[in-house]
């Protein structure tokens, strides 16, 4: 028996069940990455720049997309909108050269118009209220940020507003993103392992 009067006995199954747990959380949260990035649709952003540096984590590019302001043209019947609602899906059509624009969003739900087979709907959030739209909606997507390896940052970022630099990004099902590769031109700057 243990000091707390718990009998000793069931120490080491409650242990391994703690342990089991654990490995069962993280496995689920590599696992919805993976599943995301193995299955989802593939399309190409082009990237803005904006900041390169994590103190905790290194070097990153902090980025925006060109789908990262939308026009509120493009905004399906935001005055049917909830007033509380901040999440938003954009439809994505690739243009000529493969890379894709945003050509409808809808706050809470997909946009209404039928999806051509191409087309792929992207989940993410704005702060910005439905009834106090301006000119443009910003929209985080979740894929902001691009860590890469220590010192490699400062230079991409200094490169975004000469060259051109684009994501491929995987978007599964229900419209979450994940950043699959990194390219400067046609070049492959980094490409994100499945595990």
């Amino acid at each position: 028996m243990t000091a707390t009067g718990f009998p000793s006995r069931y120490l080491i199954p409650i242990a391994l069940l703690v342990a089991l747990l654990q490995i069962g959380v993280l496995y689920w949260m590599i696992h919805g990455r993976v599943s995301i990035l193995r299955d989802g649709r593939e399309v190409t952003l082009t990237v803005l720049p904006v900041d390169p540096r994590d103190l905790l984590r290194g070097d990153y590019v902090r980025i925006g997309y060109t789908i990262s302001s939308l026009p509120v043209a493009l905004v399906e019947e935001p005055e049917k909108a909830d007033p509380a609602e901040r999440v938003v899906y954009v439809r994505l059509r690739p243009n000529a050269d493969g890379v894709s624009e945003a050509v409808a969003a809808r706050f809470g739900e997909r946009p209404h118009a039928a999806p051509e087979p191409q087309d792929v709907d992207i989940r993410g959030v704005t702060y910005v209220s439905p009834d106090a739209l301006s000119s443009f909606l910003p929209v985080d997507y979740g894929i902001e940020r691009f860590y890469l390896p220590e010192g490699e940052g400062r230079p991409i970022e200094q490169g975004v507003g000469v060259r051109p630099f684009s994501m491929k990004v995987a978007v599964a099902a229900d419209g979450t993103a994940q950043i699959k590769a990194f390219y400067d031109g046609d070049k492959l700057i980094h490409s994100e392992p499945l595990y």
